[in-house]
């Protein structure tokens, strides 16, 4: 869905309640504890108190109509909940419209958007944008991705810069990659600064694409008796004679993601740190197999994110500091 329609549909914080309920209970409200759908609406009445009391009286009625919450009839269960409880929205200080905007621009951002962009265009704070993309990204995981099948392109790229007398790979980490002819995208972050092991090769070709009829690689000695290993054909161009392409026999599919990747961290963050870059190889993986469904793309990231926990804040701290 486009910035200009999201604007328009989800003005206000109405629209975007309804619009989620309307997806997380389609066939009708229903208790997030025990499943009942004997559920009625709290009628909440707001009396300003303390600083609140400078405010406007119609402010705070207007807050009162936006929380909705509900409680179940059953005897043994009166849970009161809302729309957004139990999800990634939970307990959220940001408006709905806000959300919306960001998803918006996240699905739409081809190379990523980074948290500072995010932070100008929807006038919050740095650490406010960071949280809310990495929330974000957190309902971008494909939590049981599709096997690949038919002819699959592998390759491994690396993401980092080059320190001072480190080497050739310097600081850089490598990404396994592994993409199918016409099909979707799959790539892993290793903690590693040298080429894939064969082990880790053939751990990657059985998480990925098991079902694979051909493998196609490059000639690096690592994608070596790939064949005998895997029992399924194997063919590979020779990058280093200059050889890009051979009939049908090319790697010219997975490039294109490397491609993009590469822009991104060049041109758009500038630096990723190496303890998150699993996470934006999670997004860009689910942007890129969703290249071509740009209008559903918004409605089942929301989706997601009504399906998902939230991911506190001080978790992801920890996550960086680990």
């Amino acid at each position: 869905m486009k910035l200009i329609n999201v604007t328009k549909q989800f003005a206000t914080e109405t629209a975007c309640l309804h619009y989620l309920e309307k997806m997380r209970w389609p066939s009708g409200v229903c208790c997030i504890e025990c499943g009942s759908v004997k559920v009625e609406t709290l009628k909440l009445n707001v009396r300003p108190t303390g600083k609140a009391k400078a405010r406007s009286k119609q402010r705070a009625t207007k807050r009162a109509a936006t929380r909705r919450v509900y409680q179940c009839l059953e005897r043994e269960c009166l849970t009161q909940f809302t729309g957004t409880a139990g999800t990634i929205f939970h307990k959220t200080h940001l408006p709905l419209n806000t959300w919306f905007m960001a998803i918006a621009l996240v699905c739409e951002a081809k190379k990523g958007i980074s948290a500072s962009q995010l932070q100008r265009h929807l006038g919050v704070n740095y650490r406010t944008a960071w949280f809310l993309v990495h929330r974000i990204r957190e309902a971008m995981i494909e939590l049981n991705p599709t096997s690949l099948s038919g002819d699959v392109e592998l390759d491994e790229t690396y993401i980092g810069g080059k320190a001072k007398g480190a080497g050739r790979f310097g600081t850089k980490r490598m990404v396994l990659g592994a993409i199918q002819r016409g099909g979707k995208l799959r790539m892993r972050f290793e903690n590693r600064s040298k080429h894939p092991s064969q082990k880790i090769v053939k751990e990657w070709i059985t998480d990925a694409a098991p079902n694979a009829t051909r493998y196609i690689t490059d000639t690096h000695p690592v994608y070596f008796d790939l064949a005998g290993k895997t029992g399924k054909k194997h063919e590979s161009v020779n990058h280093i004679k200059f050889e890009w392409i051979r009939g049908d026999v090319h790697t010219n599919s997975i490039e294109n993601p490397w491609s993009l990747l590469k822009r991104a961290v060049t041109g758009t963050y500038h630096k990723v740190s190496i303890k998150h870059l699993q996470r934006y190889l999670d997004e860009f993986t689910y942007r890129f197999n969703r290249r071509e469904q740009q209008t559903e793309m918004f409605a089942e990231t929301v989706r997601e994110m009504l399906n998902r926990t939230q991911i506190p804040y001080k978790k992801l701290i920890a996550e960086a500091q680990t």
